[in-house]
């Protein structure tokens, strides 16, 4: 499976969905700089190997996801996205989980022309949600 595009933030967007969706933790971490900071909680901010061993944890519950883009800027090597987008997580009582947020991301395109997160911040705003 490619889990890395070198097309426009687009296309990155869907292949890094796929990526997510297949469970699998170092197709995700490939769309993510080394210093990448992802920030779900906003009072605790994770990078390096906390955010790798958090996304593990998450990705074992095996939620789902869509996203699309609401806005792009992109300047070179730069781009900041903001992203609407909804997970669905199983829970362990059979019941499903949804989560919604709009998402505000800083991208950057490596020397192999691949785009990858250095900030995520699912809930750019926590007090907005996609729907």
């Amino acid at each position: 499976m490619t889990t890395t595009h070198a097309g426009g933030v687009e296309a990155h967007l869907e292949v890094y969905v796929r990526a997510f969706n297949s469970g699998d933790p170092d197709a995700v971490n490939e769309h993510y700089t080394d210093e990448a900071v992802s920030a779900w909680d906003p009072e605790q901010p994770l990078s390096g190997q906390a955010r790798k061993d958090s996304l593990a944890e998450f990705l074992a519950q095996k939620p789902t996801l869509t996203a699309k883009i609401r806005e792009s800027h992109v300047t070179r090597d730069t781009a900041l996205l903001t992203v609407d987008w909804t997970m669905e997580v199983p829970g362990e009582d059979g019941d499903v989980e949804r989560l919604s947020g709009i998402g505000t991301d800083v991208l950057t395109r490596g020397a192999d022309g691949n785009w990858r997160y250095t900030v995520d911040a699912p809930y750019g705003d926590p007090r907005n949600t996609a729907e």
